[in-house]
């Protein structure tokens, strides 16, 4: 059995005492594919390290964060469209809007978010979406854009029935993590009326950590219980969810 987390940040400073052994871990549990989102170029460096050490594991993306958005984003962009042509990425993520910090900066997100998703188009990549109390300005973004060449995932799924069949019209796959496995979670009570074919499965490690772990750092092990929690969503069992999402992931990451 093979599992694909398709959103993980195992270069993040929570892992910067036990790294090793915590990927170690998710290797022992078939967790053997690791998509690494960006945040900003700051953390390239780091990205790079982690792609040296575990080189049949770990697979980059290229991309400027909502949140990351600031005074010197074209600066950021300038740095994503020269490392997209310098080097193989896997997908341009993750981009998107973020409401929840700051409302100010929206539109220097729009700007980023659509000159980013041109990009994915010139390389032919997906788009990798961060979506925080900002669903409509993301659709909006995503239907000025739509097209064959525009596909990908969104990112750690929160939205509603109607929001996915909304997301899966843009040619999105929906990220599942940890948000599936909360009592108040709500993607659980309709996850089943969406074909198994369109999800894939991510921690967001350190952030979002499943039931039984809410709360504490999240790693990429628990992914195991998101698996879990989805079988059950689909009755079906945790090697055959391993088994679609790790071949949906690599219908959209062409490995």
């Amino acid at each position: 059995m093979i599992i694909t987390d398709t959103h993980t940040h195992l270069y993040s400073e929570a892992f910067d005492e036990d790294r090793e052994e915590m990927i170690s871990r998710a290797l022992q549990a078939n967790i053997t594919r690791f998509f690494i989102p960006a945040i900003d170029s700051s953390y390239s460096e780091a990205m790079f390290e982690l792609e040296n050490k575990f080189p049949n594991n770990i697979f980059l993306m290229s991309g400027l964060h909502p949140t990351h958005v600031k005074e010197n984003f074209r600066q950021e962009l300038t740095f994503v469209e020269k490392e997209l042509s310098r080097r193989k990425y896997y997908a341009v993520g993750e981009i998107g809007i973020d409401l929840y910090w700051d409302k100010t900066t929206l539109g220097i997100q729009q700007e980023a978010f659509k000159t980013q998703i041109r990009l994915a188009k010139k390389h032919q990549l997906p788009i990798v979406i961060h979506c925080r109390e900002a669903f409509n300005e993301v659709f909006e973004v995503l239907e000025s854009e739509a097209g064959e060449d525009l596909f990908g995932i969104f990112h750690c799924f929160t939205g509603n029935h109607q929001q996915a069949e909304q997301a899966l019209s843009f040619n999105m796959k929906l990220g599942i993590g940890g948000v599936a496995t909360f009592k108040n979670g709500k993607v659980d009570k309709f996850l089943s009326e969406i074909p198994l074919s369109e999800i894939v499965l991510e921690t967001d490690s350190p952030y979002l950590a499943p039931v039984p772990y809410r709360g504490k750092r999240n790693e990429s092990s628990y992914l195991v219980n998101v698996l879990n929690k989805v079988a059950g969503i689909y009755n079906t069992t945790p090697e055959e969810v391993a088994a679609v999402t790790t071949q949906n992931s690599k219908d959209i990451f062409g490995v």
